[in-house]
């Protein structure tokens, strides 16, 4: 049986609450609290990254998809939001995900299917969050602009 690869990071501590996390390709995010909790509010928080894992696994996959269904997309961004319960451990309990798409007549079907697939088979991110919080997905659909 084939061994599958690991992913590593490394999380250093810089000062303060600042961390700086490293790829195995040497790319780096710097995390941060915010002033009220000893920070100096510089980088993203770690339920924040969360959010950033997902939209990021989630939007990769569906671009990939709607480029393999020769969709002109000329911009796509992706809005999460998460509700983290009131009470420590403070876990998300309920997470939005908006898919904001531009371009030239984009099918709606092909979208939508996208998406779906996204969810259901290829992000693992979604997969793993949805056991513990509820997550809900809508889209928009907008022309591209005119080109000058």
């Amino acid at each position: 049986m084939a061994q599958r690869a690991a992913t590593h990071v490394e999380i250093a501590l810089q000062s303060g609450m600042r961390f700086e996390a490293f790829n195995e390709d040497d790319i780096s995010v710097t995390l941060d609290a915010p002033p009220k909790y000893g920070g100096s509010g510089t980088g993203f928080g770690p339920m924040q990254m969360l959010l950033i894992g997902l939209g990021g696994c989630t939007g990769m996959d569906v671009i990939s998809i709607l480029r393999k269904k020769r969709q002109d997309v000329t911009g796509y961004r992706i809005e999460v939001t998460g509700i983290q319960a009131e009470e420590h451990p403070r876990m998300f309990t309920d997470i939005s995900i908006k898919h904001l798409l531009t371009g030239n007549n984009l099918s709606d079907e092909a979208v939508k299917r996208s998406i779906e697939l996204s969810e259901a088979k290829y992000c693992g991110a979604l997969t793993m969050l949805e056991k513990a919080a509820r997550i809900s997905s809508t889209y928009e659909i907008q022309p591209a602009p005119p080109e000058d």
